[in-house]
């Protein structure tokens, strides 16, 4: 649990720390961190779970993160924008590493109800980026749409996450 509040408490604090509205160029630079973080933890889930259940989630993410990283790259590509750093990123970044880190401590179980726990968290938690921050404040209307349209996603992702939280206890 110390893992999920840990990058919860990282993000939160991150969308808190825009004084001024995220430019576009800043918001993909959020997105494909936020998709990296998850993605960099599934591969470490896939290579130290034993549990089939929490393996294949961790494949999804590892695929589903993939894709949405392929497809901001390529819009940001096609409107001429380099995602931007920002504290928000730095902070995804830093969490995801922190969370890393406490992971590759931790094996079979504990392993397992860590990286989940943290998955509910974290999708949460960026949903809540996405509809409070990231969403209104794009400018460019297929920034917006592609988030808007990625969205749903984040949602099965978590409901996913808490259907393999609760299988685990």
């Amino acid at each position: 649990m110390k893992i999920a509040l840990t990058t919860a408490t990282l993000l939160l604090a991150a969308s808190g720390a825009f004084a001024q509205v995220p430019s576009d160029a800043q918001i993909a630079g959020i997105v494909v961190t936020a998709n990296q973080v998850d993605i960099d933890a599934g591969k470490l889930a896939q290579k130290m779970s034993k549990n089939k259940e929490v393996k294949d989630f961790a494949k999804q993410m590892i695929t589903d993160h993939t894709g949405v990283n392929k497809q901001a790259t390529a819009l940001v590509t096609k409107l001429h924008v380099t995602p931007a750093e920002s504290d928000m990123a730095r902070s995804l970044k830093a969490g995801g590493d922190a969370n890393i880190a406490r992971l590759k401590a931790l094996k079979g179980a504990a392993f397992d109800h860590a990286y989940v726990d943290n998955e509910v968290t974290y999708h949460q938690t960026v949903i809540d980026a996405l509809d409070k921050t990231l969403i209104p404040n794009a400018r460019n209307a297929e920034l917006k749409d592609t988030l808007v349209k990625v969205r749903p996603a984040f949602i099965a992702h978590l409901e996913h996450a808490k259907h393999i939280q609760t299988s685990l206890k």
